[in-house]
């Protein structure tokens, strides 16, 4: 099975869940992150601003303010196919961007190291027990995760696991997958 293929299989079981079934599972998932050791010790946060369906962020975001941790997003610089993490303080710091997604100004924003990243929620459309991820399609957390010294966690909806997905040698895994119906690692 190819992964375009893949890709629309779950965007269609994602498109499936409701508007209340998706709050709920969100919620599970914030909640089942916010009692993790690895959320608990992290000073800086590295996340995704979500795009509906995706995992709800925008709480996890708030939360963290919350605690006093820092919070940075990354800006993708397609030219080089690169992922530049920024210190988010607040969401009137983001722009719309290509396919409707929010990314941080960079004239409001102050870059980061990766190793100044303590732990990395890691998006993705599909995931296997084992940690491997189907990302969407452009490489860029590959290539970012590929010398990331942190931790690394996904939040994914029941849904979006599969028994197994095409890897290819570039394919990093993450260390532990976080669902609506409890954690994989």
């Amino acid at each position: 099975m190819n992964k375009k293929h893949l890709r629309q299989q779950v965007q269609i079981k994602l498109n499936a869940i409701t508007r209340p079934e998706y709050e709920d599972k969100s919620l599970r998932i914030a909640q089942t992150l916010f009692n993790e050791q690895n959320w608990i010790n992290a000073d800086t946060i590295g996340i995704t601003i979500s795009n509906y369906p995706e995992v709800d962020t925008y709480q996890i975001i708030r939360k963290a303010w919350e605690l006093n941790k820092q919070v940075v997003v990354p800006k993708c610089i397609p030219s080089e196919k690169y992922l530049d993490f920024r210190v988010l303080e607040q969401f009137s710091q983001l722009e719309s961007v290509f396919y409707g997604l929010f990314e941080p100004v960079v004239a409001k924003t102050t870059p980061i190291s990766k190793d100044k990243i303590d732990l990395l929620i890691v998006p993705g459309l599909a995931f296997t027990r084992n940690g491997d991820r189907l990302g969407y399609g452009g490489g860029y957390f590959d290539r970012y995760l590929v010398d990331y010294p942190g931790q690394t966690v996904a939040l994914a909806f029941h849904e979006q696991l599969l028994p197994m997905l095409p890897i290819e040698d570039n394919d990093i895994p993450i260390s532990k997958i976080l669902t609506d119906q409890g954690i994989i690692d």
